[in-house]
């Protein structure tokens, strides 16, 4: 009798174990659910944000007006090195040794300037994302991450 009680216990102390595990890879399976939903490109936290494609004249002032913004939605830094951005014309812009942080985002601006942590430039002389356009972030890989498309009909982004 005491030996069936004593299984009884196991069982028991087993199942609630069980329970709590279960409660805690709970949250865990939402979050991969809602990521799913994000469309074709759900295997990385880093994604296209704003687009400013007003940048409008050839001086540096007016080339800087004009950026693609790249943002980390994970808790945990990235290293972007060999990611690129690229627009429909194949005009490319490669990051060198770039480590974004956790929530937190980086705007690629077209003409020169000094990089920082929220700033990057890509040295050029002339606009390059144009009225209708198409930007595109591939990993280091060259598989595609995320894309943001704008023009006639406003923005439309895959993710």
């Amino acid at each position: 009798m005491s030996a069936s009680l004593a299984t009884r216990r196991t069982l028991a102390g087993l199942l609630a174990a069980g329970a709590l595990i279960g409660a805690a890879a709970a949250p865990a399976a939402a979050d991969d659910h809602r990521r799913d939903h994000r469309g074709p490109y759900p295997h990385s936290s880093v994604v296209i944000g704003d687009v400013e494609n007003a940048g409008r004249g050839r001086d540096n002032r007016a080339l800087n007006s004009e950026w693609v913004e790249v943002k980390n939605t994970g808790r945990h830094s990235v290293d972007l090195r060999g990611f690129t951005l690229t627009d429909k014309q194949g005009n490319r812009y490669r990051f060198n040794g770039f480590r974004l942080d956790g929530r937190s985002s980086v705007k690629v601006h077209t003409g020169h300037g000094r990089d920082t942590r929220h700033d990057v430039y890509q040295d050029r002389r002339h606009q390059i994302w144009d009225e209708r356009d198409t930007a595109t972030l591939r990993d280091n890989r060259g598989n595609v991450i995320d894309t943001e498309s704008w023009g006639r009909r406003g923005h439309h982004h895959h993710r």
